[in-house]
């Protein structure tokens, strides 16, 4: 495959890399919104008197405001660079942390972290950090796109042990509130950084090192919602662990603490895995990287099954940080490979923020089936069922690459 010519004069500069280690940055203090609703839910729970479902319910809210605002903000980078999204990310992520602090009804916590925290701040240092970033590289695309795309595996891996030892000293209300200003102080300065835009190719044809040279295997509208279906269906199978360990240690016996470091734990090798992901993803492609990445991760949801010792645990989250830190920056890829450049920020931004919905479905959907159950094994079942399903899309994908003559090494 040759590169195509209407790459960017700047694509893998140093500039890119440069900006890339500032996009990271942001992309790591923004992405607290994904998990303080995780760290503090055992709190929420006590605090507001309701069940393990009802207390799961403020973490999908956030997720369908994270998916909802990342679409809106991904049509923002395409009409105006990243560094406006950012800025507005910035303000709305300190309001939604102090109002939230001075939440006395569940309904009031709750629209603060979909509304400000999700929709307006979070959203916009995840999947529109990857449309942009995207632009900026081209040989260097899979690595690039799976660095800035570890920002919040990273503000997952930070972020729980700080929050539970200051919910522990000060309570979640005065902690929410030193978080709000901790994020306006840093993400309005990094978002003066990233003001330059990039030279985007206007035309129809992908721009991408792999792009597909063959006929795409559904219409742009058709492929873009089975990508989506994908993006759902991997992330309800991977939001059990990520979503319920905290609460599943506390079943145990373990404490909630020793949740939060199995959740640091799962996101820091979560960040190894990614980068190794992204390495191998200029090799052979989004597709393959999406077929590895989902039959890992089904692997490691399996032996979560007969295993609860503390060990145990431990050894099995770290697989299972190992198994499916590729999978999501792979749709990004993916994209780019079958769309124009032009449509980057709006496409990308769909794609992946249905994997934040699916996030949000399978955290309620876990929560639900163990107050029913009243046990979390049914949840990691109808997880690995999910995980199937879009192992089984991926499937199709690469069939339909190789039914049009291209295989992995040459697509």
């Amino acid at each position: 495959m040759t590169d195509t010519l209407s790459a960017p004069s700047e694509a893998d500069s140093r500039y890119a890399w440069t900006r890339l280690f500032i996009s990271l940055i942001v992309s790591t203090i923004g992405g607290i919104g994904l998990w303080s609703s995780v760290v503090v839910l055992p709190v929420i729970e006590a605090e507001f008197g309701i069940d393990r479902g009802g207390a799961s319910f403020p973490y999908m809210a956030t997720m369908i405001g994270f998916a909802a605002g990342g679409i809106f903000m991904g049509r923002l980078v395409d009409r105006f660079g990243i560094a406006v999204p950012v800025a507005i990310a910035a303000v709305m992520l300190g309001a939604g942390y102090i109002l939230s602090a001075f939440a006395t009804e569940l309904w009031m916590f709750v629209a603060c972290q979909a509304l400000l925290i999700g929709m307006l701040g979070s959203s916009a240092t995840f999947a529109p950090m990857v449309a942009d970033t995207s632009h900026w590289f081209l040989k260097h695309r899979g690595i690039a796109v799976a660095i800035v795309a570890s920002g919040n595996y990273l503000s997952g891996t930070v972020w729980p042990p700080i929050l539970q030892e200051s919910i522990a000293i000060m309570g979640w209300r005065d902690t929410h509130i030193w978080v709000g200003i901790f994020c306006i102080a840093t993400m309005i300065p990094l978002s003066m950084l990233l003001r330059r835009r990039p030279q985007i190719d206007q035309g129809h044809a992908p721009v991408a090192r792999r792009a597909a040279a063959g006929p795409a295997p559904a219409s742009p509208t058709a492929l873009l919602t089975i990508l989506a279906l994908a993006g759902i269906a991997c992330c309800v199978a991977m939001s059990m662990p990520q979503v319920h360990i905290i609460a599943y240690c506390g079943d145990l016996g373990y404490g909630p603490a020793v949740g939060a470091e199995m959740l640091s734990l799962m996101l820091g090798l979560g960040i190894v895995s990614r980068l190794a992901s992204g390495v191998i993803a200029d090799r052979i492609g989004g597709i393959g990287t999406l077929i590895l990445g989902s039959t890992l991760q089904c692997l490691a949801l399996i032996f979560y099954l007969p295993f609860d010792g503390l060990v145990s645990l431990y050894l099995v989250s770290a697989l299972f940080g190992l198994s499916q830190g590729g999978i999501v920056p792979s749709y990004a890829l993916i994209v780019r490979e079958y769309f124009p450049a032009r449509q980057a920020g709006t496409r990308v931004s769909i794609v992946l923020m249905a994997t934040v919905f699916g996030m949000a479905l399978g955290g309620w959907m876990s929560g639900e089936i163990y107050d029913l159950t009243g046990s979390y094994e049914a949840a990691f079942l109808n997880g690995i069922l999910w995980n199937l399903f879009n192992m089984a899309i991926a499937a199709w994908l690469l069939f339909s690459r190789f039914r049009s003559g291209r295989g992995l090494a040459t697509a």
